[in-house]
């Protein structure tokens, strides 16, 4: 089947290049922003159950159900932070290839 547009440009000429592009990188990542959002609220979650399992550790309370949560809540932390960085690193290898792309075409 043959590409009717290939130029990769709008058909409708009232879309402009850069809502396009937009468009163009929304679809090729879906919800980007909302598991970006996702990690960020898990990581929050994860650091604030963090800072409650030290405290516990420092008073000496359950020490032995403290530890192994506090170890839990700091590989969530982690695990979120190093999600959240490869969304940010796959967004950003996506607009340098849209801006690749953009000025092969001019």
């Amino acid at each position: 089947m043959s590409n009717p547009n290939p130029n990769n440009r709008p058909r409708n000429p009232k879309i402009s290049p850069e809502k396009y592009a937009r468009l163009q990188a929304e679809a090729k990542a879906p919800y980007r922003g909302l598991r970006q959002l996702i990690y960020l609220a898990l990581g929050a979650s994860g650091f604030i159950g963090a800072f409650i399992f030290l405290a516990e550790i420092a008073v000496g309370r359950n020490m032995e159900s403290a530890l192994p949560n506090f170890g839990l809540q700091i590989g969530v932390v982690a695990l979120m932070v190093w999600l959240f960085r490869l969304e940010q690193k796959a967004r950003v290898r996506e607009a340098l290839r849209m801006q690749h792309r953009s000025s092969k075409s001019k």
